[in-house]
């Protein structure tokens, strides 16, 4: 068989580089937990018109069919791969709306498809890691804080480049809008959004002819967008532009509220900012929305993102509103993964490798492994009884740190191979030291 091409958008890491995903994830898991979210877990296929029901990302959508199709598949049934968490979370609380107990709030870690021209940044199989909070027809607003809080706290623990939590209010700036006259708030918000990837002049263009504003309208418009700080600031500055409305007002007061939410977890690695650019291309959220950067790492665009959407889900009586934010782990590791800004101090989790002196003593040697493992401690045996030298080298390469020696089958001694100590030791008693006994991750 020919060595098989790798296959382009479906990225797969080495152990190491596994060991760091694994650490973001249980990361994730352990905070979400920690403030008392839910796991699910939905199925990977949903019903093709639900998938298309927003129509923005119809070509992206993986399309699923049998190879062979049978009298018994209904033709008039397509199904596709999930491409984000939301649908399918959505689906799910309306399915299960009589069993759950609401406020719910969960998390969920994924992986979505899409298909994406790859690119860094950007695979047709990704992981994401999501945690929502949805009500049964109303959800107080201190979710919004509170969700970004834990992502937050979840963030500030990770190994990663600095990150910057960037919040805005979709009322703040659609009664902005409504303050100045502007005739369509949303085609405002559309060409506000395109600020970072346009020239300022190509942004006021668009403003007096696709939003239909005259020159003082786009002039305020294009200062509010300017407005960002680390405190609460901004609302000063808001304000000074002379612009009122009841929406604006009430959108302000709660960006000033997350900002402030949020503001005792700020640190070397991770910041949080009011940034009034901030508008999320998706049309369903209605409040506050977030968005994440990684220092050196900004042409990735956003690798957190989410929001309020006071419709999430509805069955024609009773809505669900809900607020999430999601982060895209593979979007942010990949890049830190092959340029080797992060990795782990070894490829395997074992701590101790148990070294065989002869075949007819491995049951010795095995028996060690289960006293050392039995007290959480990983350890394997070594595969071959080959020379000392040979095995210490076999547990060098993948960065085992000791090896353990039996002799005569009485003597038990541990080699640090790293500084070359070996001492005395018994394997109902001996632990190794706390940075050792599982991988680390380090930057590299």
């Amino acid at each position: 068989m020919a060595r098989p091409a790798p296959l382009s958008g479906f990225p797969e890491w080495s152990p190491t580089g596994r060991i760091v995903e694994q650490h973001v994830l249980d990361t994730f898991r352990r905070t979400f937990e920690l403030w008392g979210f839910a796991s699910v877990e939905t199925r990977a296929v949903e019903p093709l018109e639900e998938l298309l029901r927003k129509g923005e990302i119809d070509k992206e959508v993986y399309v699923l069919r049998r190879l062979h199709a049978t009298a018994d598949d209904d033709p008039g049934r397509q199904f596709g791969l999930h491409y984000d968490l939301t649908v399918p979370f959505a689906r799910y609380v309306l399915e299960n709306s009589a069993k759950l107990h609401f406020p719910f709030r969960r998390y969920q870690i994924q992986k979505v498809w899409r298909g994406e021209r790859p690119q860094e940044g950007r695979y047709r199989e990704f992981l994401q890691a999501d945690v929502d909070v949805v009500g049964n027809g109303d959800l107080p607003f201190h979710h919004d804080v509170e969700v970004a809080q834990v992502m937050a706290e979840a963030l500030a623990a990770l190994p990663l480049p600095r990150l910057q939590l960037q919040v805005n209010n979709r009322k703040l700036v659609e009664g902005f809008y409504r303050g100045i006259g502007a005739d369509d708030p949303a085609a405002v918000m559309r060409v506000i959004d395109k600020i970072d990837k346009l020239p300022p002049e190509t942004v006021r263009d668009l403003l007096l002819t696709e939003a239909k504003l005259d020159d003082a309208q786009a002039s305020r418009c294009l200062a509010l967008a300017e407005i960002s700080s680390f405190d609460a600031s901004f609302a000063d500055r808001v304000m000074a532009l002379g612009v009122s409305d009841p929406l604006l007002e009430e959108g302000l007061d709660e960006l000033v509220q997350v900002v402030e939410g949020v503001a005792g977890l700020r640190g070397e690695r991770f910041t949080v900012s009011a940034d009034l650019r901030i508008a999320r291309g998706l049309d369903y959220y209605t409040g506050t929305v977030y968005e994440t950067r990684m220092a050196g790492f900004e042409h990735l665009g956003s690798v957190c993102s989410g929001g309020r959407y006071d419709s999430l889900a509805s069955d024609g009586s009773t809505s669900y509103p809900g607020v999430g934010i999601s982060f895209g782990v593979t979007r942010a590791l990949a890049p830190l993964l092959s340029r080797g800004l992060l990795t782990a101090t070894r490829s395997v989790p074992t701590a101790v490798l148990v070294a065989v002196s002869d075949e007819d003593s491995r049951p010795a040697s095995v028996a060690v492994a289960v006293a050392l493992r039995s007290r959480g401690i990983p350890a394997e045996v070594a595969p071959a009884a080959a020379k000392f030298g040979k095995q210490i080298r076999h547990a060098d390469r993948r960065g085992i740190p000791f090896v353990w020696f039996l002799r005569d089958g009485e003597t038990h001694e541990v080699k640090d191979i790293r500084s070359g100590e070996q001492v005395t030791a018994d394997p109902a008693a001996w632990t190794p030291p706390a940075p050792d006994l599982h991988p680390r991750v380090v930057a590299g």
